[in-house]
């Protein structure tokens, strides 16, 4: 009986130990199945339970308010640019500046209202809303575009030039154009092995720079030679800088190349982050002649839609985010609607062809198809604006004119008002085309080298 005890004891300490032992491998496992179903219930009806406290048009505040998640950092890679393999024997297209024709002229003084007996000159102006309205249509008018001046005895509204730089300028006819204020970056100098020799004699490569900038990389053994050059650059000096923001002040030689420069017929526009490392006549005869374009510009490299844009703007505090609000209530009160595809009745991105936008990569059925969504087109698309390619056509400058007067008026986040100053500029110009070409972020890439803006403990990058 004894050895039976003993044995029936032996089997049950057998038996738990073999539970104990399936217990310690199963129980993780049951652990972590109950707290992944507990994460899901929570997100799911967690979020459900908190939105039932706001109204809906809380809810609306909260959803244009709130921060979009941050999304996992895109590694963008250049691509092929098919560019011509020289610039011999290089022409116009013949007809090619055929586009519509208009005449423009700008306001460059201001008298004192007589009802205002307190007047601060502007460089953009004092521009009413009915001017703004007007000045919309593509027809011959006299509009603001910046320079303007104020009453006799008062004081210049800034971006001041030497005499010998403005007789330079008058005299390009092509011009690369870039700008540093603030001595925000370093001086990326044009790769000369990508340039040929041709476009080295013919083409204006200008750098604008004011005093502080100019002092910043003169200690730093950039001077300028004898003839105002550094490198390719030709250095122009700006005295009296109008805006108090750098960045605002950097969207004149931006937008306004065709004030600045009065005799070109094409300008090239790169931002001071980047290095230019092609040639500035190929560039145009690929975005432009090759395109039948008057305006080229990328699309930005991970956001398509204003909305996107000004939520990102505001989680980034790239600016005040009441003025961003301010400036997108105005914009929505005027017509601006968000894109929404899964709406039958909105438009396709390939819709964008009845705006004469050139997507090549996008465009995937006949144009009469596109033409026929296309009569409930809203644009709303983002550049990327820091590679501008463009000719010196009365809708390219009225457009860049009223680019900036949007900018002037609201904030120097040029990205957010694209959308809405290309979409007014066609809708009240039915029937008068204005020949964009919106190409791919990577062909960007693949022309102009991205760096970093200059930062305290950053180096100045070696000469090319």
């Amino acid at each position: 009986m004894a050895f039976y005890r003993l044995g029936g004891e032996w089997s049950r300490s057998r038996r738990w130990r073999r539970f104990a032992r399936v217990w310690m491998q199963r129980c993780p496992l049951w652990i972590f199945s109950l707290c992944l179903l507990s994460l899901i219930y929570f997100s799911f009806f967690g979020i459900k339970v908190n939105q039932g406290i706001f109204s809906s048009n809380e809810i609306g505040e909260l959803e244009f308010s709130r921060p979009p998640r941050a999304k996992s950092r895109k590694h963008h890679v250049p691509c092929e640019v098919r560019f011509l393999e020289s610039v011999d024997d290089l022409v116009e297209p013949e007809n090619y500046m055929k586009f519509v024709q208009f005449s423009l002229t700008y306001i460059t003084k201001e008298e004192i209202p007589d009802e205002n007996n307190i007047f601060k000159p502007q460089f953009g102006g004092h521009q009413t809303l009915k001017q703004r309205e007007n000045s919309y249509y593509a027809r011959n008018q006299t509009l603001h575009c910046g320079f303007v001046k104020g009453p006799e005895g008062f004081p210049s509204t800034g971006f001041d030039l030497h005499e010998k730089d403005k007789e330079y300028m008058a005299t390009c006819k092509v011009v690369v154009s870039s700008c540093i204020f603030g001595s925000s970056d370093f001086l990326r100098r044009p790769t000369k092995s990508k340039i040929h020799t041709y476009s080295k004699k013919n083409v204006c490569l200008v750098m604008f720079l004011d005093e502080l900038t100019l002092a910043k990389l003169s200690s730093e053994g950039q001077i300028p030679d004898d003839n105002g050059y550094i490198g390719l650059w030709r250095i122009i000096v700006v005295k009296n800088l109008p805006y108090a923001d750098m960045r605002k002040t950097g969207k004149i030689p931006k937008f306004l190349s065709h004030r600045l420069f009065q005799s070109a017929r094409y300008s090239i526009w790169i931002d001071s982050k980047m290095r230019l490392q092609a040639d500035p006549l190929l560039i145009l005869e690929y975005f432009l002649w090759r395109k039948r374009s008057e305006y080229a510009i990328s699309n930005h490299y991970d956001r398509h839609c204003v909305w996107e844009e000004v939520l990102q703007n505001k989680r980034l505090n790239k600016y005040n985010h009441s003025a961003i609000d301010e400036q997108f209530r105005f914009y929505q009160s005027d017509g601006l609607m968000k894109f929404n595809e899964s709406d039958p009745s909105s438009p396709l991105p390939s819709c964008l062809c009845h705006f004469h936008v050139l997507v090549e990569q996008i465009l995937s059925f006949p144009l009469s198809s596109c033409d026929r969504f296309c009569h409930y087109c809203v644009f709303a698309d983002v550049p990327e604006g820091s590679f501008i390619v463009r000719a010196h056509t009365p809708m390219s400058n009225l457009f860049s004119c009223l680019w900036f007067n949007e900018v002037n008026q609201f904030t120097s986040r040029d990205q957010l008002s694209f959308a809405y100053t290309f979409l007014k500029l066609r809708r009240m110009n039915p029937g008068k085309s204005f020949f964009l070409n919106m190409f791919k972020d990577c062909e960007r890439r693949a022309i102009a080298k991205l760096f970093h803006h200059r930062t305290e403990d950053s180096h100045p990058p070696p000469a090319s």
